[in-house]
């Protein structure tokens, strides 16, 4: 956060903070959904979340995204997950996703700013995140699966 210094008629500086911006994704990866066939559905640009920081952050405080654009959740385990909308403007459709890349759990249209639990039910050891109505639109169901790629930041 920025800080901005003032000076008043008395001389002394005060610190008043500045807005907080909109937080800047980078999409990195690519994320492909596949049928139960393994054929392609769709794909997406997806911004990563990889370590503690970022999958705590997640989608709060974006206020737009496009149609085909979305975030991908990277953790070290397959176990049982649970994600919230705290802070998070969008409505989102969100995918669990097992080590074995199978759809495991979608989630769809969830509540903005809910502080409810949203649970896997299944070990999960990715999660997609993509605006409300994806999975409907492009017929994503579970036991559908993804593959991801990311994309040389070099």
């Amino acid at each position: 956060m920025g800080l901005l210094f003032l000076s008043g008629c008395s001389g002394e500086k005060r610190q008043v903070p500045t807005l907080q911006q909109d937080p800047v994704l980078e999409f990195v990866a690519e994320v492909i959904f596949y049928d139960d066939a393994q054929q392609e559905i769709t794909r997406i640009d997806a911004a990563v979340a990889d370590d503690d920081r970022e999958r705590a952050a997640g989608l709060m405080n974006v206020r737009s995204m496009q149609d085909d654009q979305g975030m991908i959740f990277l953790f070290e385990q397959e176990q049982p997950r649970s994600f919230w909308m705290m802070n998070t403007f969008l409505s989102l459709d969100i995918v669990y996703v097992n080590a074995a890349m199978e759809i495991v759990r979608i989630h769809r249209y969830t509540t903005p700013f809910s502080q409810e639990g949203i649970l896997s039910e299944k070990p999960a050891k990715y999660v997609v995140e993509v605006k409300a109505g994806f999975t409907v639109v492009h017929d994503i169901n579970e036991g559908d699966s993804i593959s991801f790629s990311i994309r040389d930041q070099g």
